[in-house]
């Protein structure tokens, strides 16, 4: 005997117990993103490689070990998996020119890959919903992504999820800032982790988030981006933190904190909890003003954020919140020839007029249907056997509360079913 097929480690079946979570949680979504004007944009899964090489960075993790690339074996070109939405975001905006009408507030959601290894909050698939404002410079845009996450929090039931800002300035201060802390680093080359080491010359601002207790006397006393910034990114760091004090926003300032991509520029920011052990961050985000141009567009603005969605869900369990269960409004039992054939014209009649309607299949007693019938979650069931077949009639039983059988005509069914 062969052995079963299996999902692939780290890409997980989402069963249809946990999906009435996911329906709630991408039902509010969408109401969320509508109450601010976002618009949704779908892209493939899969992009050609540069992209990712291009946008992210050649020299990080996820260009080097994370992305699932391959060979197209039809034309030779090299496509990878989408780690993130944010690159191919944009590259649809520039390919369509969707800019030409002006700034565009756009979301996304979907499948995303890296080759990591599995554990809680991290998977090889996982799902993120991502933000984007493009064509908008100023701090009042970087304010509105994180008061519109704020708000989410509240519909979603998450307390205690705290903000982390930072700037990471311009790319002229940014380089500044490299150069003084390459040469802070290098006065502890013995004692940095194998990392550090690799990261110090290539990609050294990734130090600073290094989760090495090791490293953090080191890390400690190194340089702050924020004494090299230039006038005008403190302007907007500066900007940024007086609108999110007028609207009642807490947040703490860590200079220490970096994002993992290589297109970001200025505001930077995480929302972070304690509930989920190592995998903390639920959302992040930042701006991002040399990535169009970067990926070949016409220089503009723009900033967003992508929050995990497995994350944000474990997060709601933690705290007790549950999604609606789907069950049908109405389990429809029936038994003989006339009642079966009854029963089809009564179940897309209900259907019609807005029920949810589960039909049962496959014969057995009354009894035994009635107990499939309990077991649906139905509120009602609707009996029908050849008597009622015969009038035209159906016979109403509710299910999750006391109250009396009643038969009626299939024209009165609306009337008695409207309270579900």
């Amino acid at each position: 005997m062969s052995n079963s097929i299996r999902a692939v480690r780290g890409m997980n079946d989402i069963l249809p117990v946990e999906t009435g979570l996911w329906a709630f949680f991408e039902d509010t979504i969408r109401q969320w993103l509508n109450a601010y004007g976002y618009r949704n944009l779908r892209t493939p899964i899969v992009e050609q490689t540069d992209l990712f090489v291009r946008s992210i960075g050649a020299v990080t993790d996820i260009v080097e070990k994370e992305m699932y690339t391959f060979i197209d074996h039809l034309n030779g070109e090299s496509l990878t998996l989408r780690p993130e939405g944010t690159a191919s975001c944009v590259r649809a905006v520039i390919e369509h020119n969707l800019l030409y009408a002006g700034p565009q507030r756009l979301y996304y959601s979907g499948p995303m890959f890296r080759h990591e290894r599995p554990q809680k909050g991290r998977y090889r698939q996982f799902h993120q919903v991502g933000v984007e404002a493009l064509g908008l410079a100023g701090p009042d845009i970087d304010a509105e992504h994180i008061l519109m996450c704020a708000r989410l929090w509240r519909l979603l039931g998450i307390p205690d999820v705290r903000l982390e800002i930072s700037t990471l300035g311009s790319v002229e201060s940014r380089a500044i800032y490299r150069s003084r802390l390459i040469n802070y680093l290098e006065k502890f080359m013995d004692e940095l982790d194998e990392d550090a080491r690799r990261r110090l010359h290539s990609n050294p601002l990734r130090i600073l988030d290094s989760k090495n207790p090791a490293m953090r006397e080191i890390l400690e006393g190194a340089p702050r981006l924020l004494d090299d910034l230039d006038e005008d990114s403190l302007k907007h760091f500066e900007s940024l933190q007086q609108i999110l004090r007028n609207q009642g926003i807490s947040f703490e300032i860590n200079l220490r904190l970096v994002r993992g991509l290589d297109y970001y520029n200025r505001t930077v920011f995480e929302w972070v909890t304690d509930k989920l052990g190592a995998q903390g961050t639920i959302c992040a985000g930042g701006r991002y003003d040399g990535l169009i141009a970067q990926i070949g567009g016409k220089p503009a603005p723009a900033c967003g954020f992508a929050m995990g969605v497995e994350r944000i869900l474990a997060l709601m369990l933690e705290n007790q919140v549950e999604g609606v269960p789907v069950v049908p409004d109405v389990y429809l039992v029936h038994q003989g020839e006339m009642a079966t054939e009854f029963a089809w014209k009564v179940a897309e009649s209900l259907r019609d007029q807005g029920f949810k309607v589960m039909q049962h299949c496959g014969g057995g007693s009354f009894k035994a249907q009635m107990k499939k019938a309990d077991a649906s979650g139905a509120h009602f069931a609707a009996i029908i056997g050849e008597e009622e077949a015969l009038a035209g009639q159906i016979s109403i039983k509710p299910l999750r509360e006391a109250a009396e059988q009643v038969r009626i005509d299939l024209t009165e069914a609306a009337a008695l079913l409207g309270n579900v």
